[in-house]
């Protein structure tokens, strides 16, 4: 492919730098440019359609032209375009939103805090939790424990939460305030002969040991995604999130957790924290949370961190963080408006409809001999890939598999995104029956044009 100069690839490849990209194999291909979106549809710049298997990054749940979100950004641009909340300034639409999340989150969740993305969000977290055992006498309880696989942002603390060696490597992360322990999937790391509950008890076990051997008078929070996504959608075996709640209570280690990729109907109940049980002590809210329309993350934690914090603040005079965006105005009124939409189309119980749908068209290829699980919960769902389905083993080239299927799913417009040897689908959660068999449809013509040779 011949990339003119002054085209809008030349001109990309000339001036940015892409995150998450190995910027060398972008030189010689170029990007492709998304020109606009429609419902679960975005387009190139030469018309072609493809379906948003991944809405955008696991986020835009109302699609790409809901102009309701639209209408409430530019209303609020018109009425008043910026106000910050620093120094106890306040603005109607952060305000309004702040009371919405704590009226509809899990019970025992009281306060929030506004930031622009979910790595800021965790980032907070950590200050926030330092900042609290230091204002209630306990300077040495700091440590956090995450888990491998499981992402969190790429901040210097967020990134070192994330659990994923690519957010690592070449930035001298994680630092020294986390561990991590194992990664909860059942299929690829149950022992012979072991069920489900007995692999969550050994999970719990480790984190118990993890704790003991820090000292639990230093480990001040367990961080977790409900259902872990970017590290390839997996889903907790049985009795795992009781069993691990049990052991934080127990050594008095609060719990987070991370919805930025559950939140708001993506596992079939608006919250995952009502999916499997969980009762956290901090909760982590973003991207569906305005459906990307605009950038805003939410931290939604309990009245005892609170007051906690609120002590901390009159004893040093202030409570020193916070970003200039920070409940952005127009992100809050976008977020109220997002909101009301996935409450008034009971988008949630389409998330649970469309997932089944969905899971059930790509069961079909659990007999492939390319592919060891099928996997997912709600509107989520994602395909492992084996070289031998026996011993679950993976390929020379890690990830190959998911990344040629991804691929051929981009070349017949459908967009998902490989991530080691899976392949994962997160739709908007306005998708249709129809949309679903047509995405199912493009998958099965990408599946077949990945493993012609193999099948052949």
């Amino acid at each position: 492919m011949t990339l003119l100069p002054n085209s809008l690839q030349g001109r990309d490849i000339r001036y940015l730098l892409h995150p998450v990209t190995n910027a060398r194999a972008h030189e010689k291909t170029g990007p492709l440019v998304i020109a606009r979106g429609e419902g679960i549809y975005v387009y190139d710049d030469a018309g072609k359609d493809y379906i948003e298997g991944l809405a955008g990054l696991w986020s835009v749940g109302l699609g790409f032209s809901e102009k309701r979100l639209v209408d409430a950004a530019k209303k609020q641009l018109d009425v008043l375009p910026y106000m910050h909340l620093f120094a106890s300034k306040g603005q109607e639409p952060s305000i309004l939103l702040a009371e919405k999340l704590v009226q509809m989150t899990p019970e025992g969740l009281d306060r929030v805090h506004f930031t622009n993305s979910g790595s800021e969000a965790n980032d907070t977290v950590i200050k926030m939790v330092w900042f609290y055992n230091n204002a209630i006498g306990r300077p040495e309880k700091k440590k956090f424990i995450g888990r491998i696989k499981g992402y969190h942002g790429i901040t210097i603390g967020a990134g070192s939460l994330t659990g994923i060696p690519a957010n690592h490597k070449g930035f001298d992360l994680p630092l020294d305030f986390v561990r991590h322990v194992s990664t909860p999937h059942f299929w690829r790391f149950g022992q012979e002969g072991e069920t489900e509950e007995q692999f969550s008890d050994r999970l719990a076990t480790e984190l118990e040991e993890t704790i003991l051997a820090e000292g639990p008078e230093t480990v001040a929070a367990f961080i977790g995604e409900p259902l872990m996504g970017a590290g390839g959608v997996i889903v907790p075996p049985k009795g795992y999130w009781e069993k691990i709640q049990a052991v934080c209570r127990k050594y008095d280690i609060l719990i987070v957790a991370d919805e930025v990729i559950n939140g708001f109907g993506r596992t079939g109940r608006m919250f995952a924290c009502e999916t499997y049980g969980i009762r956290p002590d901090v909760l982590v809210l973003s991207k569906q949370i305005t459906s990307s329309y605009q950038p805003l993350a939410a931290i939604v934690f309990s009245d005892k961190i609170y007051q906690g914090i609120a002590d901390g603040s009159a004893t040093l005079g202030t409570f020193g963080h916070g970003y200039t965006t920070s409940g952005h105005p127009v992100a809050t009124a976008v977020g109220l408006e997002n909101l009301k939409i996935i409450e008034e189309r009971d988008l949630v119980s389409n998330a649970v409809a469309m997932g089944e749908i969905l899971r059930a068209g790509l069961s079909k290829y659990a007999d492939h001999p390319l592919v060891g699980e099928v996997r997912g919960e709600g509107l989520i769902a994602a395909v492992e890939f084996v070289s031998d389905k026996v011993t679950k083993a993976g390929f020379d080239t890690p990830g190959k598999a998911a990344q040629a299927v991804a691929m051929a799913c981009q070349n017949n417009g459908l967009i998902v995104r490989g991530i080691g040897e899976a392949v994962c689908f997160c739709p908007p959660m306005i998708i249709t029956e129809a949309g679903v068999h047509e995405l199912l449809r493009r998958f099965d013509l990408a599946m077949a044009q990945a493993f012609e040779e193999q099948v052949a």
